[in-house]
């Protein structure tokens, strides 16, 4: 669809109204796919944050007591304006983020559509424990109740899908929300707000652009009760420091580097097919995507070929897109330029010669545990290959970095499979698979992948407080 001068620039959501800075600032987003500015977004300052967390400690006075069955309905019917406005989102999430069209629809606008749909249904069915006499005389009851306001801080991989992520059990709850999008990415969070408005009060939904500076003010704002973040390690801990002054709640969903076990046991091309694909996908730009892979050594050099092979045939702008800015692409090349002598760049490791911040699929062999990309989180379209010998190497190589959100072990020996599942230090384990979630069960990490979970009933749990009521 043909962008119009309106369309072009980004306004926020506040109070049911769409309003620029109180400033007038803006920041001009940049589509990576051509390096060419293409909108404008508010850069919100303190009295931007103080109107939407004024706005949603509004709305939570009646937003919060509102039944479990009318906040099914309003998450249902945003479920059916996503889809409706299917168009709209694809354009706008594309042109910040320079995603292949294609694959933004068919891939992720319908697991943000049931992630919506999910927490409408769990809005009814808050798990609690029975009411019993656990004193003589006197009967004990649990309530579930909301927090209050949230602040929401939701980062530039996968813009529209970690806003749903974030939104929906927050609302489900009966929470009032403030949510900041990243910088480079608020066009598609930004139209689901106003999408959204017609089901929701006024203030229910706040969408705030702007930079780390505007989310600073957000986390610190006496009305905030809750942050939730999906971001880097850095921002976690800064956010985390932060919101112990003022004892709020903390949901933190933070940075991965996911080891894939590999034994000698699989078939060895299609195991390197899939998870190519896998590894390749929104330019390995995922907290979750297999990029550190541990392959026993009787299969390594085959493997190594295999997996070369199938790199080689992931087309950038098609198979998968750009980096998301060119300080992005710069933090990639920093550390390919970096590699140590014993490993070997086998395929890809050069930008493409055409407009925006294309990569070519890589794959770096003979690494060792301690070198920098095996350790850090390259957040590209990047995959190292390391050897080991027994069960027992691959699990503690496995475990020894970090991070700790996801891993997959890839064998046919069943008994492996779950020793493994149950050795590994990650949040997420997939045997035989790698990347797939679904809306029933739980997604987040251990260790410097934060703590508390997005989807299933533990995330709309994690945006609750019990109360005890004794009578």
């Amino acid at each position: 669809m043909a962008e119009t001068e309106k369309d072009s620039v980004i306004l926020n959501h506040i109070g049911g109204a769409d309003l620029p800075a109180a400033s007038g600032e803006v920041t001009h987003l940049v589509d990576p796919a051509s390096g060419e500015t293409h909108r404008s977004a508010p850069r919100s300052g303190p009295a931007d944050v103080q109107a939407a967390c004024a706005a949603a400690a509004a709305a939570y006075e009646t937003w919060s007591v509102t039944t479990p069955g009318a906040r099914q309905r309003a998450l249902l019917r945003i479920a059916d304006e996503v889809e409706a406005h299917a168009d709209d989102l694809v354009a706008a999430e594309v042109g910040d983020t320079g995603k292949p069209a294609g694959l933004f629809r068919d891939d992720e606008l319908p697991a943000i559509v049931d992630a919506f749909r999910f927490f409408a249904g769990a809005a009814r069915a808050l798990p609690g424990a029975a009411a019993g006499e656990y004193t003589e005389g006197r009967t004990s009851l649990l309530r579930r109740e909301p927090i209050g306001v949230c602040a929401q801080i939701t980062p530039w991989n996968y813009p529209l899908m970690m806003a749903a992520w974030k939104i929906a059990p927050a609302l489900a709850a009966g929470n009032t929300t403030v949510l900041k999008p990243a910088d480079t990415t608020p066009s598609s969070v930004a139209l689901l707000a106003r999408i959204a408005a017609g089901h929701l009060p006024p203030g229910a939904l706040n969408v705030l652009c702007g930079d780390r500076d505007t989310g600073r003010a957000l986390v610190s704002h006496p009305e905030v009760r809750m942050i939730a973040v999906t971001g880097s390690v850095r921002a976690g801990q800064e956010i985390a420091a932060a919101a112990a002054a003022d004892l709020k709640r903390v949901h933190l969903e933070l940075g991965g580097n996911a080891p894939v076990i590999v034994h000698d046991d699989v078939d060895i091309d299609s195991t390197a097919a899939e998870l190519a694909t896998v590894a390749y996908y929104n330019a390995g730009q995922d907290c979750t995507a297999p990029t550190r892979l541990l392959v026993h050594t009787r299969v390594y050099d085959a493997f190594v070929a295999a997996l070369a092979a199938h790199a080689a045939k992931q087309r950038p702008g098609a198979d998968f897109g750009p980096l998301n800015s060119a300080g992005q692409l710069a933090s990639v090349q920093r550390l390919l330029n970096a590699l140590p002598a014993h490993a070997e760049i086998v395929t890809g490791g050069s930008r493409l010669r055409r407009p925006g911040h294309f990569l070519e699929a890589t794959v770096i062999a003979g690494v060792r545990q301690s070198d920098e990309n095996v350790q850090e989180e390259i957040f590209g379209p990047v995959v190292t290959v390391q050897r080991f010998t027994d069960e027992d190497e691959a699990l503690r190589l496995a475990n020894d970095v970090r991070f700790g959100l996801a891993a997959s072990v890839w064998t046919a020996d069943h008994e492996r499979a779950m020793r493994a599942t149950r050795a590994l230090h990650t949040g997420i384990v997939w045997v035989n698979t790698h990347g797939t979630t679904v809306s029933e069960m739980p997604h987040g990490g251990v260790k410097h992948s934060g703590y508390g979970s997005d989807l299933s009933m533990s995330g709309l749990l994690d945006y609750t407080q019990g109360k005890h009521v004794m009578l």
